[in-house]
C-alpha cells in the first residue's frame, strides 16, 4: 500500500511560553521488507532558534528544537509518503512458553532489537500483581508464545472498552486495568506488562492506522489518529510479531510504524519543557490517504 500522510499537532498557551525545548519523533521509519519512507518533511511555527537532528538508541530519527522568544502557540506539521508491504504470518514457529527462556538466553546481542531490553520494568511500566494474575489465566507451558500473545490480545479487546474520556496520557496501566477502559496507549501498556510478567519480551509501537469509514459514508479529513500497538518477541525463528489489542488484529498494511520502544516514554511524538503559567490546549489531526498504484 502507498500512503500520503499528514499530521498537525497544535498547542496554545494561556500565557506566552518561552525557553521551550522539544524533541519530536514523528517521521515514519524505513524498515527492510516492511516499510519505506519515500519522502517527508516537518515544519514548525514559530521558526525554531536552534534545531538539530539525531538518531536515538532505538534508531529513531529525532529532531530537537529550541524556541527562546515568548510564543502563544506552537504549530507542528508533518507530511510523508510511505510504501507499506504485506507481512502476514504464515506459520507459528514460536517456542512454547517453557522453551522461551532458553531461546532468550541464547541471544548475546544488546542491539536495539535484542529481546533483553523488553523483559523488565521500563519508565512507565512496573510489574503489577493484578495484571500478572490476569496474564497467567491465558498462559500454559505447552502453548506457544504466539498463541499466548494472540489470546491476550483477544482478551484485552473483549474485556476493555475504548473510551477517550476514561484516561489521560499520564494514566498508569493499573488505572486503565481497574477501569477496564481506555485508549490504544492503555490497551498496549496493559498487554506489554501482561506479556513481560510471563517472561515474554514485549514492546510498544507508535504509528499511524488507516481508518475505513462505514459503508456509504465519506471519509472525513483529519479523522485518522496516531495509534499504538504491541510487538512481541516470538523466538529466534519467528522474531518480532506485532499485534493490535485495540482492534484485535495483527498489524497489517494499514499500520504505519513511526517508532519502537519499551513503552510510550521512548516514542512520545513530542516531548519537552517550557517556561509558562496557566493551562494549555492541544489539538491533533491526522490524514492517512491510500494512493492508487
Amino acid at each position: 500500500m502507498l500512503y500520503d500522510l499528514t499530521l498537525h499537532m497544535g498547542y496554545s498557551y494561556d500565557s506566552p511560553a518561552s525557553g521551550a525545548r522539544h524533541i519530536m519523533r514523528l517521521m515514519p521509519l524505513s524498515l527492510p521488507d516492511r516499510q519505506r519512507l519515500i519522502a517527508g518533511s516537518i515544519t514548525i511555527s514559530p521558526s525554531p532558534d536552534e534545531q538539530s537532528h539525531f538518531t536515538d538508541f532505538f534508531r529513531h530519527p529525532s529532531t530537537s528544537f529550541l524556541l527562546r522568544s515568548p510564543h502563544e502557540t506552537l504549530d507542528i506539521r508533518m507530511q510523508a509518503r510511505v510504501q507499506v508491504e504485506s507481512h502476514s504470518i504464515t506459520a507459528d514457529f514460536s517456542p512454547t512458553l517453557s522453551g522461551l527462556p532458553e531461546e532468550v538466553a541464547g541471544i548475546w546481542s544488546l542491539e536495539p532489537e535484542s529481546p533483553h531490553h523488553f523483559l523488565g520494568d521500563s519508565p512507565r511500566l512496573t510489574a503489577t500483581r493484578a495484571i500478572s494474575d490476569y496474564a497467567r489465566e491465558s498462559a500454559a507451558p505447552e502453548r506457544t508464545v504466539l498463541q499466548i500473545a494472540t489470546a491476550l490480545c483477544t482478551r484485552i479487546n473483549k474485556d476493555f472498552t475504548y473510551d477517550t474520556e476514561a484516561t489521560t496520557v499520564d494514566s498508569t496501566p493499573l488505572d486503565a486495568f481497574k477501569l477496564k477502559r481506555g485508549v490504544c496507549q492503555d490497551f498496549s501498556h496493559v498487554m506489554i506488562l501482561a506479556l513481560r510478567s510471563l517472561g515474554i519480551p514485549a514492546g510498544y509501537v507508535s504509528g499511524f492506522l488507516r481508518t475505513i469509514p462505514p459503508a456509504g459514508k465519506e471519509r472525513l479529513e483529519g479523522a485518522d489518529a496516531m495509534h499504538a500497538w504491541v510487538r512481541v518477541w516470538c523466538g529466534e525463528t519467528l522474531g518480532w510479531v506485532e499485534l493490535d489489542p485495540t482492534n484485535n488484529i495483527p498489524a497489517s498494511t494499514d499500520h504505519i510504524v513511526v517508532a519502537y520502544g519499551r513503552d510510550y516514554s521512548d516514542v512520545a511524538p513530542v516531548i519537552g519543557v517550557l517556561k509558562s503559567y496557566g493551562g494549555q490546549r492541544a489539538v491533533q489531526a491526522v490524514d492517512v490517504v491510500p494512493l492508487k498504484q
